[in-house]
């Protein structure tokens, strides 16, 4: 996908933590995703990749490594007044090209968002195939044990 001049995206840095948590934790109060304290963010900075618009953080997105094989796409927000433009799509795009230079075999989403990542080709797996380790992150998540989020993969070497 094709940005306009005025956007581009980057690697995020740390002093774009409060604008990502604006951004997620605004998301989160829908109840579309799941809300992450600035501290989990500045924690996960390297995993982070913002989109800018006219010098302003729009949207964000994380890789997270797994294993050797495995990769987690989460925390894909886009603020309210730049969604549906096609930027959201271009986040995930760059974090698919990242996990493919990275080598990492596949990718994974857990979501409720199901329609929109299954464009780019993520096909639903049961939640039980998924390393154990994932689950570490879920102990504190408001929703544990009783995950009703959607587990998505997709090959992406």
């Amino acid at each position: 996908m094709t940005l306009p001049d005025t956007m581009h995206i980057r690697k995020a840095f740390i002093s774009d933590v409060p604008s990502i948590g604006a951004i997620v934790n605004k998301l989160a109060e829908t109840g579309v995703m799941l809300p992450r304290p600035l501290s989990l963010l500045y924690e996960n900075i390297r995993d982070y990749t913002v989109l800018e618009a006219d010098g302003e953080v729009i949207a964000c997105g994380a890789l997270h490594v797994m294993w050797s094989d495995l990769g987690e796409i989460r925390a894909v927000a886009v603020s309210e007044d730049h969604r549906r433009k096609g930027v959201g799509r271009a986040l995930i795009e760059t974090l698919i090209g990242e996990a493919k230079k990275l080598g990492i075999e596949s990718v994974f989403v857990l979501t409720y968002q199901v329609d929109f990542f299954k464009t780019f080709g993520f096909n639903d797996i049961d939640k039980a195939d998924l390393p154990h380790k994932i689950w570490k992150d879920c102990l504190n998540c408001v929703h544990f044990p009783d995950c009703d989020e959607i587990a998505l993969k997709l090959t992406v070497v």
